[in-house]
Formats: structure tokens, sequence, C-alpha cells
């Protein structure tokens, strides 16, 4: 029988839940995945592909903390492509379009091999409580599971519907059976729920598709990779394809919008701002005679082909229409029908920096079910959640004598309550911040925009970020770390190179910061051939360049950086100034009534925190420093 007793519970096996369950058991804690679908564990639902602009800065953070996702994706890769390869490296990104059906069994087989961790398959109905904690998961089959925290990871599977027109089902996604129940129980605790909507577009088959008439959209020649770890695979690189909308196809959509169930009022809830439907594109962009869409392969093992761009949930029959409209797809089959999602979640102000929720304690949330889309905002929440659930827990059963974990991680645990990254280090800090602070109403996705630290915070410098902090944390591996340091040393090396050799009399360092002029312009080895007596002078350890790109980005934009790392180090000066626990915003009678509504609601840690509340002024903000300022001599006035 199923042991009844766990130190930590993950609950869904999506992105979230895999980089949650890895956490926790890399960590030492026995751990129980419970997924509906072992199956489905790290499935790509929607697009097969991993990172793009903002995501893939995620994916390489996840990385340089130990996480999963970065190694899947470079397995499992069909094509690596840089985007945005002409603009700044702040704004450069990743994308792999996947494999969808390894990426999946990658993952599994990944985490079945792993020490203190158990999967199982089953789908939870409710949480059991001892007043205001969590302790355990009753299952649908009735079975009482228990554990010291439990990370619900639900995705959009939470009194889910899928729509295809105005016909819709009970399901989380096509084929798979909704939960539920459980978001009902939780509502009885005080958790407040929202409705969200997604979809998807429909698949092809690859066989029906006229690729002489759509436009070549191919990977780089030269290989990128995710992970920052060595020994990557090198695989072939399949091309994916583009066509475009036409007149035809929009007057096909605008004479079908009254059965869109969005347009007739079926569904209400939002749904993702920067990924809209093809009918929203084309009611909200009407001056626009033309959208793109994308054909990606799903896997070398599938012929079925992702048509990208058009999430739809327009009935079947026009669905076939809007299909054999567009350039390639006069014969095209549809293989897989596309459809909208809508499903409950939980708006994560009501979660603390840790993603523990404020109201129920020991429950932590990640994923789409926090008002999220994508999978790479679901890993990067389920990787903090994880870790956070495993600080938990391990302090319990450390105060009771009932386990020992590896000295760094004790180390850890006996100076820090929880693990929360500031928001200068990284996009994982941003996301997270920027849901547990703002009232958001629509699926959030990660943007470069949203950081105002962007230029520090590239996907090249990542691990320099958060490796060591993983380290001290016990996430990192001996060998991993090596890799790291290996790595910055050599960079060291080679800045140090270019600011001692000299080309037509002038540094090479100075050449590079020339617009235009780039370390790929010459010919390094030559130098180095030319140079052992100056290496050796300057005590420089380099028998060639490795890192062309980083070595150049920080000797390049030198100026900038340290001038945002100037700016950073003023900001923190108001951005960690505390606010005292249980602080009363709502008799703050000198700041607006909106903001003490909303700081009151989201009760923010520090001062940078409650800047970000939306509605909240610099106005309010500098109010509320005198009063805290106030209140603080006040305590500290000697009692006579």
């Amino acid at each position: 029988m199923l042991q009844r007793n766990f130190d930590i519970i993950v609950v869904g096996g999506g992105h979230a839940g895999a980089e949650a369950a890895h956490a926790s058991a890399c960590l030492g804690l026995k751990t129980l995945l419970i997924t509906n679908n072992i199956d489905q564990i790290a499935s790509m639902p929607c697009n097969p592909a991993i990172g793009g602009p903002a995501k893939s800065h995620l994916v390489k953070e996840i990385d340089a903390m130990g996480g999963l996702m970065a190694l899947a994706a470079d397995a499992t890769y069909l094509q690596m492509k840089t985007l945005n390869s002409s603009k700044g490296p702040a704004v450069q990104a990743l994308r792999a379009q996947s494999d969808k059906l390894e990426y999946a069994k990658w993952v599994r087989q990944y985490l079945e091999n792993l020490a203190n961790l158990t999967i199982y398959q089953s789908s939870v109905q409710a949480l059991i409580f001892d007043d205001n904690k969590v302790i355990g998961v009753e299952t649908q089959l009735q079975e009482k599971i228990f554990s010291k925290t439990i990370v619900l990871t639900a995705g959009t599977f939470l009194e889910a519907r899928i729509f295809s027109g105005k016909r819709f089902s009970v399901a989380g996604r096509a084929g798979e059976q909704a939960s539920l129940g459980l978001s009902p129980s939780l509502k009885d605790f005080g958790l407040k729920t929202g409705r969200l909507k997604t979809g998807t577009p429909p698949r092809l088959h690859k066989k029906t598709i006229d690729f002489s008439k759509l436009e070549l959209a191919p990977g780089d020649d030269k290989l990128s990779w995710f992970s920052f770890l060595p020994h990557r695979p090198i695989r072939a690189q399949y091309p994916c394809h583009i066509t475009r909308t036409n007149a035809q196809t929009h007057e096909i959509i605008m004479q079908n919008l009254n059965e869109s169930p969005m347009y007739c009022g079926m569904i209400d809830a939002n749904g993702p701002r920067y990924c809209p439907s093809i009918e929203d594109k084309v009611v909200r962009f009407a001056h626009n005679p033309s959208h793109h869409f994308f054909l990606e392969p799903e896997g070398l093992s599938s012929n079925e082909i992702y048509l990208q761009g058009c999430s739809t949930s327009l009935p079947i029959e026009v669905q076939w229409q809007l299909v054999n409209s567009l350039p390639g797809l006069k014969d095209a089959v549809i293989t897989r029908p596309a459809y909208a999602v809508e499903y409950d979640y939980f708006p994560a102000v009501q979660c603390k920096h840790n993603l523990e929720s404020k109201n129920i304690e020991n429950l932590f949330i990640a994923g789409q079910v926090l008002g999220t889309s994508g999978y790479e905002e679901a890993a990067a929440q389920g990787l903090i959640a994880g870790i956070n659930a495993s600080i938990r827990s391990a302090k319990l059963l450390i105060s009771r004598s009932e386990h020992k974990f590896n000295s760094r991680f004790e180390a850890y645990i006996n100076n820090n309550d929880s693990f929360v990254l500031a928001r200068d280090t990284s996009y994982i800090a941003t996301l997270i911040d920027d849901l547990v602070t703002k009232e958001i109403n629509d699926p959030y996705r990660m943007l470069t925009s949203r950081s105002e630290y962007r230029l520090l915070l590239r996907q090249d410098n990542a691990d320099e970020r958060l490796t060591p902090i993983a380290r001290d944390l016990g996430l990192v591996n001996d060998f991993r770390f090596k890799v790291f340091q290996e790595k910055y040393e050599q960079i060291k090396n080679e800045i140090s190179f270019c600011n001692a050799y000299r080309v037509q009399e002038k540094l090479l360092a100075d050449l590079i910061k020339t617009p235009d002029v780039s370390l790929n312009d010459y010919d390094l080895d030559g130098f180095i051939h030319k140079s052992s007596k100056l290496l050796e002078k300057k005590k420089i350890s380099l028998k060639n360049f490795q890192f062309n790109f980083e070595t150049e980005t920080r000797i390049k934009y030198e100026g900038y950086i340290n001038r945002q790392k100037q700016q950073i180090n003023e900001l923190n000066k108001i951005e960690k100034m505390k606010i005292p626990e249980n602080f009363d915003f709502k008799n703050c009678n000198f700041i607006s009534l909106e903001a003490r509504e909303k700081l009151a609601k989201v009760q923010p840690l520090n001062m940078g925190q409650a800047s970000r509340v939306g509605g909240v002024t610099p106005n309010d903000i500098s109010v509320l420093i005198m009063l805290i300022a106030k209140q603080k001599q006040e305590l500290e006035l000697p009692v006579h």
C-alpha cells in the first residue's frame, strides 16, 4: 500500500509540479507527486516550445539554481533559435521548438529515478486541515495522505470547462477530467477565487499541408543551449513554416463571431492579453489586413503540426473553413480541434513572497492556478514553492529530531525561515513580486519590460546571479559549482586580456566598446598565440576564448552596467525599508483612500513592494515613510 505520511505533497504534475517535486526531493525531503495522469507529467498541452522573450531568462535562471526545465529542453529540441539577435543583450532570447512527447518522457524518467520522490496517479478532491493549517490531502478514492506541507499546482483544472463554439464539457484539457471539489473546499477556508480563460489552436496533419506555398522559418546555424552545464546533445535542426491570414479568413471569423463563447457571453473570464485568440486579433486589430501563423512540428514520432497563433474557440465546422482559407492549407486536415478552457484560479495577492497562502498555513501555491500563463512562468514558481515548502517541512522535522539534511541546507534553514529572491536578482523574483503585489485580471506573462533591472538580468549571466545563492541553499551540486567557477575564471581572464592586449596602439577592450565592433571580428586565437609573454607577465591563464558573448557584453556595456548597479544601491535604501507587521494602513488618513484599501489588502513587507501596489502614488509613499518613521520613533521613546 502507498505510505500515508510524507514531508511534502505536490498536487499536480505539470511544469510547476515537476520543478517543485524535483527541488524538494533534491533537498532531501520525502516527497509525493500526485497527478491525474502520470503519462502527462510536464506535458505541453499547448505550444510545443520552451523559451522566447523573457521566458528564456526564466529557464536559464531555473537552470542556474539546479532546476529541470533547461536540461529537458536541451535534450529534446527540434530547433534552436535566438530571437532579437540584432538587438541588445538584455532582450535577446533563446527559443527551442521541442519534441513534446520526448520532453514529457524525459522529465518523467528523470523524476522516476530521483531519490526521495514517489509519483502516484490519483485526483485530489480535498485538502485535510487542522484549524488553519493544511496537513494532508484526500483523493477521489477517499484515501487520506498526510504531510507537513502541500504545494498546489493544479494548472487549469480547477472547476474547468472546455469550449468549442457553444458546446462545452467539464474537463481541464481535451480528454482529461477536471479537478472538482478542491476549489470550493478552499473557498471555505477563506481563499478567494476568480475565473480565467486560455486556449489552444488546431493541430493539422503534416501530409495534407502544401509546404511549397509556405515561408521557411529555420533554426540558427550556430547552436545555443538553455543549460549552463556542458555535454549538450547535438541534434538535427528541423524547420518551422509561416502562413498568413487573408481577407477571406477574416470574413469567415467575423461572420461567425456570434458562435464564439467569448462573444456570445458564455465565457466572461479574461484571456491572456499577449496571446489573444484569432477572433480577438481580427476584432481588436481590424486595421491589420493579415496575421501570421507559425506551423511547428510537434515531434519526430508525430505527423501533427501545431498552428501557432491560431488559438480559437470557434465551432469545429468554422475551424475547418478558417484553416482551409490559409495559404498552403487549402487541403489541410485538422487532427485535433482548437478549444478554450475556463478555470478557477487564486489571485496571488493572497500569497506571501515565498508563495505560501496568507490564510492557510503550510499551503504553497504555484503555476497557472496563481493566474499566470506559460510553462516557464509555472516552472519558475514551482521551483520557489518547492524550495519554501522544503524549508518549512525541514524546520519541523529538525525541531523534532526526525531527520538530518545535507550541511548546506541545514545551515540555511538554521538561519532563514524562507527563500525569497530580491527583485534586482532575477526575473523569477520580478514575476513573483508582481504576482503577490499587483491585482492581475488576466493571465500574467513574463516580459523583459516588466523588469526595471533588465540590463543586469540578462540570460547569459543567470548563473552568475543565482548559482552561488542556490549553492548556499544546497540545491547546486559539486559538479555544477565547479563548472560555474571555471566559467567565470575564464571570463575574468578574457576580460583581463582585452584590457592588456593592444591592436594598432589601442587596447582591445577600447575597440570593443566602439559601436558595431565585436570580438568576433578579430583573430583571437592568433592574438593569444602572439602574446604568450604578455599573458605570463600579467598572470593571465588563457589558452583560447570560450565566452565571446559574455566577455564582450561585460566590456561593451560596462558603463551602463555600473550605472544601473549604482541606481540599485540608491533605490535599495528605500526599497528595503521594512514596514512593521500588521501596520494599520486603513487609518493612514494622509494617503489616498484607494491606496489605503489596496495596501491593507496586499500588506506589503517593505516600501519597495508598497510602491508597486496599483493605485499607490509617489506622494503616498512619501507620507507612508514619514508615518512609519514617526511610529518607530514613538516606540523607541523611554517609558516613564
